[in-house]
C-alpha cells in the first residue's frame, strides 16, 4: 500500500477547505504525483458510501477530477493559465466497495497542450482519461473509467 505524499495532500485539503469544502469533506489523500502521472485515494467512510454500502458517483466524480486536476496543475502556472473542465463523462463498471485509488496517466498529453497553447496564443482542449480502482478487493480491474475535456487558455 503507498503511503500519502503529506505535503500534497495537506496543499489540498488546506486550499479546498476555503475554496471547494465539498473536496476537503472527502479527505482526499495524494498517493503520487509527478509530471506524468497522479494517483489520489478517496477512502469509503460515512462522507463518502451511499445508501448501498460502495462510493456514491459524486465522490468518484471528485476523485477523477482530482487526478486529472492535479496533473495538469504540474505542467501550468494560474497566475498565467485558465484552466478549467469543458466535459466530464464517466463510466461506471463496478461497484467501488473499498478505498477508491483514482489514476490520470496524461501527462505528456498534458505537457503537449501546454506548448500548443504558448505557441498559438488560443485556448486549447483535449479529452484525458482516468480510472478508478479497488486494489484490496479487484486489484487492477476498474470500477470506473472517466474522460474529461481539460481546457488551457494564456491569460496574457
Amino acid at each position: 500500500m503507498q503511503r500519502p505524499h503529506l505535503k500534497e495532500t495537506l496543499k489540498i485539503l488546506g486550499f479546498s477547505a476555503l475554496k471547494i469544502p465539498l473536496i476537503a469533506f472527502l479527505t482526499p489523500q495524494v498517493l503520487e504525483l509527478s509530471k506524468q502521472r497522479c494517483k489520489v485515494k478517496i477512502p469509503l467512510n460515512y462522507r463518502s458510501k451511499n445508501h448501498l454500502g460502495c462510493m456514491y458517483f459524486g465522490a468518484l466524480a471528485v476523485g477523477a477530477d482530482l487526478s486529472a486536476g492535479l496533473l495538469a496543475l504540474q505542467h501550468v502556472h494560474l497566475k498565467n493559465t485558465q484552466l478549467l473542465f469543458k466535459d466530464f463523462q464517466a463510466h461506471f463498471l463496478k461497484r467501488a466497495e473499498g478505498d477508491v485509488i483514482f489514476v490520470c496517466e496524461e501527462g505528456n498529453k498534458i505537457q503537449q497542450m501546454v506548448k500548443t497553447m504558448k505557441k498559438e496564443q488560443k485556448r486549447v482542449t483535449s479529452q484525458l482519461n482516468a480510472v478508478a480502482l479497488v486494489p484490496q478487493k479487484l486489484g487492477e480491474e476498474p470500477v470506473a473509467t472517466f474522460q474529461l475535456t481539460l481546457s488551457l487558455k494564456d491569460k496574457n
